[in-house]
C-alpha cells in the first residue's frame, strides 16, 4: 500500500488507485506485449552478505564478475535495507509485512501467512525453493508456503549432524538436504550450495516452456567460513566444519563462490533463452557477520549483523535485471526494504493482492522500468530476534537521510541520528536540531508510533495464543 494512503479516507485512497492505473496502464501493456506471456522471476538472496562486499558498490577484496555484471546490466540500489538478521528477513521478504504485525519465533514462519511462493503458485506458475529453509520444520512446509520442488538445508534437521561419533556443520561439505520433503544425506563429495543450484537448474530446464517463479535463499555465505570448491584448502570429502565459525580467512573464498552460483543460474537463464522475460533479483538477508572486515573504497567497514540501527547491520546490495524492460545501467538511491519485494513481483505479473490490506511494501516497478513514479519517503524495520517480544524489540524508521531509533517497547526513548554518509551515523542530541530536523524526527517517529498499534496483526487469535503460551514458558525457564 501506499504510505500516503495508510491514513487517507477510503475515497481518497480510490481515487488515487483509478489515476495510478490510468497512469500505469499503457506502460503495463506494453510490457504485456513484449513479453508475450507471463514474466518469470528469480529472487535470489545471500546469507550474511553486506552492501560492502560486492565489487560494483566499491569493494576492494573481493572479485564479484558475475554479480558485478547483473548490476550493470540492470539497475544498482544503494540505498536498500534488510532486517539485522536472517529469519526476520525472510519473513518479511516472503509476505511483503513488517515483522510487527507477523512475526512469532526465530526459525518459524507462521502458517497463517501468505507468501510470494503462495501467490504465484495460484496464478499458475511453476514454483520452486532451493536453500536454506529456517521457517519451520513441518514436512509440507515448503508446499503449504506455495512451493512446488524443494530443495532446502534446515527443513527436517538442526543445523550440524553427528558422523563417526563427532559433530559438524551440515551445510557445506557433506551436507544433509530436504529434496522435497524427503531428507537426504550426501557423502559423496558434494558441496550444500553447489547440489541446491544443480537443483535449480533442473528445474528451469524442465519447465523453460512454463511461467515460473524460483525463490533462491542461499546458504553461502553464512559461517562456518569454510574452503570452497577450486580453492586450494578444499577438501570433498569433510564431514563440514568442527566449528560454528570456522576460518575468516575463507569468507573471501565463499563470496566469490557465491557469485560464481550467481553466475550459473544467469548463464542457464541466457542458455534457454528466457533471459528478455525474466526478472532476476540479488541480494543479502542483513549485514555481514563478525569478524569479517572488508575494505569499501579504502576504508574498513566491519561485519555487523544483527545491529539494527547500523548499516554494517542492515544495508545490503540490491541488484535488478531484466533485459529490455529493466533499465539498464542505472543507479538509484530510492529506499528500498524487504516488504517492497512481493508487491513488485505481483504487479509485473499482474497477480492480484488487492485483498490484502496490510502488506507494507511499495512496489518497485516505476523506478525499474523508468515509468512513472513510486513513493516511498521512509523505511520501517522492527527486530525482536527471538520471539518477537516489544521489550526486547528494536525498532527503526529511516528515511534517506535520517533515521529514529529505539530499543524496546512504545514507552521506550526515541533516538534520533543523522545517516546521510553511509556507515557513519551521527547521534543528534535534540537541543542541537534545527526546524527541518525537529520536522524530520517528528514525522519518523509517527510513523513507528502508528506501527505500535499494528503489533501482531495479522496473526490469528490461535496464533497469538500459542505465542503468548511459548514465551510465558520461556520465561519460567529462564527463572
Amino acid at each position: 500500500m501506499d504510505p500516503c494512503c495508510r491514513e487517507a479516507g477510503s475515497y481518497t485512497c480510490i481515487t488515487m488507485s483509478v489515476t495510478r492505473l490510468a497512469y500505469f496502464l499503457p506502460a503495463l501493456l506494453l510490457l504485456s506485449n513484449a513479453w508475450g506471456g507471463k514474466p518469470n522471476i528469480i529472487m535470489i538472496m545471500a546469507d550474511d552478505m553486506g552492501y560492502e562486499t560486492v565489487g560494483v558498490n566499491g569493494c576492494d577484496d573481493y572479485k564479484t564478475p558475475n554479480i558485478d555484471a547483473m548490476a550493470k546490466k540492470g539497475m544498482r540500489f544503494t540505498n536498500a535495507f534488510a532486517n539485522p538478521i536472517c529469519t526476520p528477513s525472510r519473513v518479511k521478504l516472503m509476505t511483503g509485512k513488517a515483522n510487527v504485525r507477523n512475526y512469532t519465533f526465530f526459525g518459524k514462519l507462521d502458517r497463517g501467512q501468505k507468501t510470494f511462493g503462495n501467490y504465484f503458485r495460484d496464478a499458475g506458475y511453476k514454483t520452486c525453493i532451493s536453500g536454506k529453509w529456517q521457517l519451520g520444520q513441518e514436512t509440507d512446509a515448503p508446499s503449504h508456503f506455495g512451493f512446488d520442488q524443494s530443495c532446502l538445508w534446515q527443513l527436517k534437521k538442526g543445523n550440524s549432524h553427528t558422523i563417526k561419533g563427532k559433530k559438524y556443520d551440515s551445510r557445506h561439505t557433506s551436507p544433509d538436504l530436504s529434496i522435497n520433503g524427503v531428507a537426504k544425506e550426501f557423502r559423496n563429495g558434494e558441496f550444500g550450495p553447489d547440489v541446491c543450484v544443480d537443483f535449480i537448474e533442473k528445474f528451469l530446464e524442465a519447465n523453460k516452456d512454463e511461467s515460473f517463479f524460483v525463490y533462491y535463499p542461499m546458504i553461502l555465505p553464512h559461517c562456518p567460513f569454510v574452503p570452497t570448491p577450486g580453492t586450494l584448502d578444499y577438501d570433498p570429502n569433510s564431514p563440514g566444519s568442527p566449528t560454528y565459525k570456522g576460518d575468516a580467512k575463507y569468507f573471501k573464498n565463499m563470496v566469490e563462490h557465491v557469485d560464481q552460483l550467481v553466475g550459473r543460474i544467469a548463464s542457464k537463464v541466457d542458455e534457454l533463452g528466457l533471459s528478455e522475460n525474466t526478472l532476476i533479483v540479488f541480494t543479502g538477508d542483513n549485514g555481514t557477520d563478525v569478524p569479517v572486515v572488508t575494505s569499501l573504497n579504502g576504508k574498513s567497514v566491519a561485519g555487523g549483523k544483527g545491529k539494527a540501527n547500523h548499516d554494517s547491520g542492515v544495508r545490503t546490495p540490491f541488484f535488478v535485471t531484466m533485459p529490455g524492460t529493466v533499465q539498464a545501467g542505472k543507479v538509484s538511491d530510492e529506499l528500498v526494504d524487504f516488504s517492497d519485494l512481493l508487491p513488485t513481483f505481483c504487479e509485473l505479473a499482474k497477480i492480484d493482492t488487492s485483498e490484502n490490506k496490510k502488506l507494507d511494501g511499495v512496489s518497485l516497478l516505476p523506478t525499474l522500468i523508468g515509468k512513472g513514479e513510486r513513493k516511498k519517503p521512509w523505511s520501517y524495520l522492527f527486530y525482536s530476534r527471538n520471539d518477537a517480544t516489544q521489550p526486547a524489540s528494536s525498532v527503526v524508521v529511516r528515511n534517506a537521510t535520517h533515521l529514529v531509533y529505539r530499543k524496546g517497547g512504545p514507552d521506550k526513548k526515541i533516538e534520533f541520528f543523522d545517516c546521510s554518509i553511509p556507515y557513519a551515523r551521527k547521534l543528534q542530541k535534540p537541543s542541537d536540531l534545527s526546524d527541518n530536523e525537529r520536522k524530520v524526527f517528528a514525522e519518523l517517529s509517527s510513523v513507528m508510533k502508528r506501527y505500535d498499534t499494528q503489533y501482531q496483526s495479522d496473526l490469528s487469535k490461535d496464533a497469538v495464543q500459542q505465542w503468548q503460551k511459548k514465551t510465558r514458558a520461556g520465561k519460567k525457564k529462564k527463572k
